[in-house]
């Protein structure tokens, strides 16, 4: 059996689909019907990608569930396609994209 620390050293997944794209911080703002499973779908989407969110916070208001999900490490193209997965469930009203403040600093730098 591997260590634990294995675990925490693997890389992060390579983007095949935008491999000259940097990464980004993103925000992911997504209003949805409050079922039980809900949160576990949509961090899944992450998961599968081998992502770990940076913050997570929700809240639950006459049936409904808003939910701010912020991480990096991921082109916007990734980002976007996440989103587009996170549109297509059941429950999800919408679902918000946008740079984080520290993203639209390095990509500032970058150019700059």
């Amino acid at each position: 059996m591997p260590s634990p620390q294995a675990v925490h050293d693997a890389p992060a997944r390579a983007d095949v689909w935008a491999t000259g794209n940097a990464h980004c911080q993103v925000r992911y703002q997504v209003l949805a019907e409050a079922e039980p499973d809900l949160l576990c779908r949509l961090l899944n989407l992450f998961a599968l990608q081998f992502l770990t969110p940076r913050q997570v916070q929700a809240q639950q208001d006459d049936g409904l569930l808003s939910i701010a999900i912020e991480l990096d490490g991921l082109s916007w193209h990734r980002a976007q396609v996440i989103a587009e997965k996170m549109r297509n469930l059941i429950s999800v009203c919408s679902v918000a994209l946008q740079p984080t403040q520290g993203a639209q600093l390095r990509s500032a730098q970058i150019a700059g």
